[in-house]
């Protein structure tokens, strides 16, 4: 006996890295699962990992109509919403100002920003009705602090996705419905490709690993429902920006 079983879980950008891990780690504990991400031939092939009875739900969760969509199609074959993974995410390789163009900015605030508030408005509706719920949503620890690394534009909409976060527990916690903004360090998952300066195995093997971020969203999962993580921030031991602000003393 899993301590979700009976819950269902909707987790988007699954078809690698966090929303992988994730998926496998909440149906570990039981869960029934919903994926979503881009890719449907990724997704299939998480499913099929994962063993069971797993809806896929491809879709590009950065337009307007695609959150709500699935979610209706989620509430007409299972019946409701326990949980949210709010993962989807991306970034570019231009993204300092001096390169970021218009369709950039778009294309990381829509894939970052929108597209959670997007699946937010999607599942609030079906969480009030049924008493409660879950949303676990990857920020980023440039979602909290400011810095070059990952560029104004991805900051912006992580900073963003924070806010969100803690307005979800100011407006619906007397719904029973709980929200968490979990802000990782570096993690070592496909993003890292676009970045501009690439990184090597060694540096890749010293950050947080998808894994770990699972098992902090199985934990925040299966906590009880009087209980709210409204912030966690986890960064790796060997954490860069600090071994960095060391060398230049």
């Amino acid at each position: 006996m899993g301590k979700l079983d009976g819950s269902i879980a909707w987790v988007t950008g699954a078809g690698s890295g966090i929303g992988e891990a994730a998926a496998h780690a909440l149906a570990a504990e039981g869960a029934s699962l919903v994926l979503t991400g881009r890719r449907e031939a990724k997704l299939r092939e998480v499913a099929a990992a994962i063993g069971g009875s797993v809806l896929v739900e491809p879709g590009d969760l950065s337009l307007a109509q695609t959150a709500g969509a699935i979610a209706g199609r989620i509430l007409e074959q299972l019946g409701r919403i326990d949980i949210l993974v709010n993962n989807a995410g991306l970034n570019i390789l231009a993204r300092d100002w001096a390169s970021l163009s218009p369709e950039g900015s778009d294309q990381v605030i829509g894939g970052n920003l929108a597209s959670a508030f997007y699946c937010v408005a999607a599942v609030l509706p079906a969480m009030r009705a049924q008493g409660g719920g879950l949303l676990i949503h990857t920020a980023s620890m440039a979602g909290r602090f400011v810095g070059p690394l990952s560029g104004p534009a991805y900051t912006a909409a992580k900073h963003g996705v924070v806010a969100m976060s803690h307005s979800i527990n100011m407006e619906e916690c007397a719904h029973g419905i709980r929200s968490t903004a979990l802000c990782p360090g570096e993690v070592a998952t496909p993003i890292l490709d676009q970045r501009p300066v690439k990184l090597d195995a060694e540096t890749r093997a010293r950050m947080l690993q998808p894994g770990d971020c699972a098992e902090l969203i199985r934990m925040i999962a299966c906590l009880p429902a009087h209980v709210c993580i409204n912030e966690l921030l986890v960064t790796p031991t060997w954490n860069r920006s600090y071994i960095a602000a060391q060398r230049r003393r």
